[in-house]
Formats: C-alpha cells, structure tokens, sequence
C-alpha cells in the first residue's frame, strides 16, 4: 500500500485534506497585500500605472515592477492596434536652433521683401523635421529663478560672444560677458542699462509719482516690442506687471531666445505684413525702445495696429533718436519720421502726453467721442467683423470701438485679476461667475495634485545633470510653463494662487472658444495659435486634397520647462488625417532637457500617447483618476541627450 500523500494532500499538510474557509480568506488577503504593496503611494486622487521614483533601497522592486508595468502599457497598446516605433534618430548640428516656418532664404525665393521675408511663412519651409533637436555641445541647464533671470549660460543662445560685443543696441551692450556666462546686473544689484531709471522716468511722464503707481493706474498689461534682451520686462516684473516680449525672428542673437532664457514671456512675432496674435483692445502700455520699426511705411498701418492692441487710455511709449538727430541724412530721415507719426496721431485720437531725452509718450483716447469730431480724411472706422479676425492682413482702419471691452484702464485699476474677479468684467467676456468658479476649484485640486508627483523627482530624486549638483529645496526647477489648451487660465490662476515661482503661456487654440480676451485681462500672458492645420495638396489632373501637420509654435528650442495640455489630444485626434506624433514631436523641440510634459486626456489617447512618447525618448508615467475612470494623466520627462 503506497503510504505516499497525495499532491493536495502533502501541499496542505497542516491544514488537512482541503484548506479551510479561513486558510482561503488568508491567501486572499495575501495576494490583496501584494497588489497593494506593488502600487504607488500617490495621492488620493491619482493612482500610478507607470514609472515612479523610489529610494534607492527598492532598486530591485523598482526594476521588476517598472518591467511589469512596461509590459502592460505594451499590450493595452497592441490591443488598441498600435505598433511599436522605434527611436527616433537625432538632428544634426544645423537643427539646433531652428525655427519651422521662419527660413529666410526660402522666404526670399518666394518672393517675400522688405522686411516680410523674416515674418513667419510655414507654406514655404514646408519640411517636416523628422527627428529629436539636440541640445547644443555647451548647453546646461538653466539656473533656478530667480537667480536665472539675471545671470545665463551662453552656449544656451545662439548668440556668439563676439556678436554680443558688437551689438550696435545700448541694452545689449551694457551687460557682463563672463567665461561661460552672460550677466544682467552688477554685483550690487543695480542695472547696468539704466531701467530703474527710465521706468521712473516713463511713470512721471504719465503723471505718476514713481514706476510702483503704474497698477494704481491700471496698467497691468506691457508688450515690449523688439525687447532687447528683456531689462525692461524683468524689472516690470519686480513691480507685478506682466510684459510679454514679441520680436521679429533673428538668424542671429535672438532676443526672443535670450528674453525666455532669463524665465520671462516671450514670443516671435512681427507685423511687418500680418496682425499680431492678440486680440483689440489687450494691453495697457504698448513699449517701443529703438525697436527699428518704419513707423511712417504702409501709411500708418504699423500705428494702427498698435492702436487695435492698445485698450482706450492706454499709452504707447516711443524711444528713439527721431527728434534730436541732426546735422546727417540720417537725423533728417528720422525727423519725417517723428513728423509724420505726429500727424497720425492725431488722426487716430491720441495725445501727446510730453516727451523728455529720446523718449515720447502718446495716450490713446478713453472718450469715444472722439472719432465722431474727427476732420474728414482720417482714418476710418472697422466694422465688428473686421475688428476680431486672427492671422490677416494689416488692418487700413480702426478697431475695437464697438466692442463691449472697450473700457478705459482708468475705470480698470480697481479691478481684481488672477484668481479673484468682479461681475462686471465677467459680464464684459460673457462668462457665468458660476462656470470660472467650478473651473478655479477644479484647477486647485489638479494643481495639488500635479505638484504632489512631479515635486520628488524636482526637489529630491532629480537625476544627475552633467556637471552640476542635484538642486535642493525650496528652488523650483520649473519657471517658464505652457498651457497648450488653456480655457479660462485655470491653471496659471492656480499655479499662482498656490505660490509656485511661474509664469504660463496660456495658448488658446483657434478654432475653439476664444477666451484670450478673459486670460489677458486676468493679468495672464497668453496667445492665439493653430495646433494643427489643414494643408491643400496639389495632386494630379488638377485635383486636391487636404492633409492635417503640426503648426510649430512661435518661439527657439528648449525654450520651456512644463508643457500642460488636457484635452487638447483628442480634440486634434477627432480630425480626420490629424495625428498626435507631429505635435509630439513639437512639444519635444520646445521643451528643454530635463523639462516636463503634463497631458491629461481620455483613456484611449493617453494610451496611444504613451506608446508614441517611446520614439522621442521620454521617460512616461501613466496615471489613473479614482475620481473618474475615463481620464488619464501622463507625466513625461525628457532626457538630457548629447549626442
């Protein structure tokens, strides 16, 4: 007789020939206990299915768990059909610093002059990049604000140091060059260009006692227009006031790169043919200092559309040599010049508020009025359509002056901006006070929740740059941040709110609601712009058809820290021919090394987003939401890549 146990037998020895109801409940909760020992300590809101950064103790959990997790994201991809790429390869030297839509010598061939071939033409440098924009040989990362913004690394800009000595522009020259380093201040702190002085000097010439008044006097809102390299806007800052910094592209010692080095808004842009990106009536202080600009070229068109941006009561404020040249072919030039801008002033209902030194300050009119007792001649008024279009031809007329935002900044300055507003400036952009409040209560929870996942690997478990040591607290890795699909500015409200060190290029896709005229005037630096376009293709026996590209962004490589996009993916996705790789691949060239990418979206985009962020080299992580199980967070990182 075979004594032997059976397998079940042997396997259950202490618990008899079956195991009993409680051995069964103790292996449940075993296995319970494994599962949960193999999930991520996240907040509540937010449960991790991807990469997670843990002490160095766990490596080896961390190995086998990150493996399982690989393999899972690879079979949700397969079976939402998505093949696996491979990486993509690195651009060459020559892609460095490149800028889509801005090739100078195409644009000459096409026949752009006088100025227009530097404007932005993405029908003719039609070429799709194709691979990873390396960073430079001598790039580093730049340093945390606010010690960033006086002081850069110069193999970060493609601005060479002999350039940078022989630059014909004051503010440019007035800085330190160190070895590797390029200095906007003294050791004592004080400008080397003067700004202190001259934004004292521009406040009592608008009858203000000193630059500290300009939000009493509700300026709020600056563009700084061919911004040198940012002094004015810096110190603008210092004083609550948002200046953005719009500059024509420059092969050369861009001061759009530079501007965004230092961790202040900036963007590309000219109106040498087309209207800025903004809609009327945005700013409050339109800021020209030798900015090069032919004023008295396309009669007055140039004027005219600083008037369209300029909100009734606004200033337009004017430093150049035009009145006091004299004794050259050159002083008489800029003499007509100021002479004619003079007279246009006047036919368009500003005031010369004074002028002193090299600097002439014009006040828009607040009183409608004006226009009526105009002489005849003068230029025209615009119709409401004419008045809101985006991306045409300069305008020949007027704008604004029908709209419900034509509020002087005078009757503005008490106003409260960012996260707090009053019912008559939401009546004015047509928002329920009910919709922005559900909207700021949902971006603070999101906001808790992104900075509780990205603030371990910022502030503690930050990997090793080349060269440097690992940041410690309370310095934020995180300063220049763009929100692609930005809605009401809910995110940059809440980033405020919240204390975070940031500023948000809040980017409001066209073909959507147009909440821009909302984001600026909450105090927020924003923009129009196109993410995806449809393209006419020319095929045979004259026929066509319509392919869907990326729109590159306005703005250098490496130029910002956290890319945030929710539900912009599956909007673009939802367009026939429309796929996510091109924009990711875009999203990669804006983005520094190190930097970060936040797309919150529905479950199946994420998913096909994960697989796509494999072939541009970005560490990823997956997020689940408890609260709703249609949505997913992707947290990416980019690597720093030399080649």
């Amino acid at each position: 007789m075979d004594k032997r146990k059976p397998w079940a037998d042997r396997h259950f020895v202490n618990f008899g020939r079956w195991p009993s109801l409680n051995s069964l409940l103790l292996y449940f909760i075993i296995v319970i206990a494994l599962i949960t020992v193999l999930s991520s300590p996240y907040p509540a809101t937010w449960n991790s299915v991807g990469q997670s950064p843990v002490p160095y103790i766990y490596r080896n959990y961390r190995r086998l768990r990150e493996q399982t997790i690989s393999d899972l994201v690879e079979i949700q991809a397969l079976s939402l059909g998505i093949t696996p790429l491979g990486e993509l390869q690195l651009c060459g030297k020559e892609r460095e610093n490149h800028v889509p839509c801005y090739n100078v010598s195409a644009n000459l061939l096409a026949g752009f002059h006088e100025g227009d071939e530097f404007d932005r033409h993405c029908e003719v440098d039609d070429v799709d990049i194709g691979c990873l924009v390396r960073p430079p040989k001598d790039y580093k990362i730049p340093l945390q604000w606010p010690a960033g913004k006086d002081v850069i690394w110069s193999g970060n800009v493609k601005i060479t140091k002999d350039q940078f000595l022989s630059s014909g522009s004051m503010k440019k020259r007035m800085v330190l060059l160190e070895d590797n380093q390029i200095a906007f201040h003294s050791e004592d702190g004080v400008t080397f260009d003067g700004i202190k002085d001259y934004a004292r000097q521009i406040a009592e010439m608008i009858g203000l006692g000193s630059d500290s008044e300009f939000l009493q006097a509700g300026i709020r809102m600056v563009l700084d227009m061919e911004c040198g390299f940012g002094s004015f806007g810096a110190h603008l800052f210092s004083l609550k006031l948002m200046t953005i910094c719009i500059a024509a592209y420059e092969v050369f010692g861009s001061q759009v790169q530079l501007t965004l080095e230092r961790g202040l808004p900036a963007i590309i842009g000219s109106f040498v043919s087309r209207r800025l990106p903004y809609p009327s009536l945005s700013f409050d202080m339109v800021h020209c200092a030798q900015c090069g600009i032919i004023w008295d070229k396309k009669d007055g068109a140039f004027l005219i559309e600083v008037d369209r941006l300029l909100k009734p009561g606004g200033y337009f404020v004017l430093t150049s040599p035009t009145g006091k040249a004299q004794g050259s072919s050159l002083g008489a030039r800029n003499s007509i010049i100021f002479a004619f801008i003079e007279d246009f002033a006047q036919k368009i209902c500003w005031s010369l508020l004074g002028e002193q030194d090299e600097t002439f300050i014009w006040q828009k009119t607040a009183d409608f009025n004006c226009y009526a007792s105009r002489k005849q001649g003068t230029v025209p008024l615009c119709t409401e359509e004419d008045a809101e279009s985006y991306n045409k031809p300069l305008l020949a007329c007027l704008s604004g002056t029908t709209s419900k935002r034509w509020v002087p900044i005078q009757n503005t300055s008490n106003w409260l901006s960012g996260s707090q507003w009053n019912l008559e400036e939401l009546g004015i952009h047509e928002v329920h006070p009910d919709e922005l409040m559900e909207d700021s209560n949902a971006w603070e929870t999101a906001v808790e929740d992104y900075w509780s996942l990205l603030t371990p690997l910022i502030f503690s478990d930050h990997p090793k740059r080349p060269g440097d040591e690992d940041p410690l607290p309370p310095f934020n890795m995180v300063r220049n941040v763009m929100d692609m699909n930005a809605n009401f500015g809910g995110l940059n409200a809440a980033l405020l709110e919240a204390g975070k060190t940031v500023w948000v290029m809040n980017v409001v896709p066209t073909g959507v609601r147009n909440t821009l005229p909302l984001i600026i005037g909450r105090g927020f630096a924003g923009v129009l712009h196109n993410w995806m376009q449809f393209v006419e293709q020319l095929l045979m026996w004259r026929c066509s058809s319509f392919f869907c590209r990326c729109e590159h962004f306005p703005t250098y490589p490496r130029t910002y820290d956290l890319l945030h996009a929710m539900g912009l993916l599956s909007h673009h996705l939802t367009v026939e021919k429309c796929n996510l790789s091109a924009l990711l691949l875009e999203m990669d060239r804006i983005l520094r090394p190190e930097g970060w990418v936040v797309l919150h979206d529905k479950v199946q985009v994420i998913e096909k987003a994960r697989a796509l962020v494999t072939q541009i080299r970005w560490d990823a992580r997956v997020i689940e939401s408890q609260s709703d199980s249609h949505q997913r967070l992707l947290i990416c990182q980019k690597p720093f890549l030399q080649k």
